[in-house]
């Protein structure tokens, strides 16, 4: 794991990284002052097209270091953020989908899957061995493309204990992910938005009640895609504090 910087405010340090791999996977860890050993870690998955440091990873990452200290990660998936390919890069979210197709786009990110369930497996080896975080309760949130690649990792994943997942659909529940669905077990959150021109409201009712885990909870907003209502930032941080308990030495 090779540091690339460090800075401070509010009392959270933000330690910029690289985890050495194949291709190089960036990220960033919000680490609150201390010396909790036990600290519980939050693993961040941004959505399609975005990166570690857009605004909804960070505020959720200030939401969790600032209230119930926990320490967060993200890092940059496959194609997105530092490892977008030279031709898209400048372009906006929709430049880069629209450029593509919706349809390539989204079978794009499925060939990098198992790249990307790596990458979390490294950062958390990493992170372990750095002696930074991970030894305590470990959990997971991520939307859109955060749950597309979410789900396959917290069911191939043992130390993920809890997750918040939502927006994403699964059309086939005999598919990979629908099979991913059903192995979990762990406590989840849900969030949908029940007029998702991305993902029809059916596909995201399957894949919930695909869900293997019997303590899920699901939370419907009208509204489309990018219409999640500020409240469930508290929703998504009051569930991962219930199961994942407090920073505690």
């Amino acid at each position: 794991m090779d540091i690339r910087g460090e800075a401070e405010e509010h009392g959270v340090r933000r330690i910029e990284f690289t985890i050495p791999r194949p291709e190089p996977v960036p990220g960033i860890l919000w680490l609150p002052a201390g010396t909790v050993r036990e600290r519980p870690l939050v693993l961040i998955g941004h959505g399609g097209a975005l990166h570690k440091e857009a605004p909804g990873v960070l505020a959720m990452s200030r939401a969790l270091t600032r209230g119930p200290g926990y320490a967060v990660v993200a890092i940059d998936l496959p194609l997105h953020g530092e490892r977008v390919p030279e031709p898209e890069r400048g372009l906006s979210p929709v430049q880069r989908r629209q450029r593509l197709g919706l349809a390539a786009w989204r079978a794009r990110n499925d060939q990098v899957l198992p790249q990307a369930l790596a990458d979390w497996t490294a950062t958390l080896d990493a992170l372990r061995a750095a002696g930074l975080a991970g030894w305590g309760p470990v959990g997971y949130s991520g939307v859109s493309m955060g749950t597309r690649f979410g789900v396959p990792l917290a069911a191939a994943e043992p130390r993920i204990s809890a997750a918040v997942f939502g927006l994403f659909g699964c059309p086939d529940a005999d598919s990979p992910l629908g099979q991913a669905a059903r192995k979990l077990t762990i406590p989840l959150l849900f969030l949908l938005q029940w007029d998702d021109e991305l993902f029809p409201r059916a596909d995201a009712l399957r894949l919930f009640d695909l869900f293997g885990s019997p303590a899920k909870t699901l939370h419907a907003n009208p509204g489309r895609h990018l219409g999640l209502p500020r409240a469930e930032l508290e929703a998504m941080v009051g569930f991962l504090r219930r199961h994942l308990g407090r920073a505690a030495g």
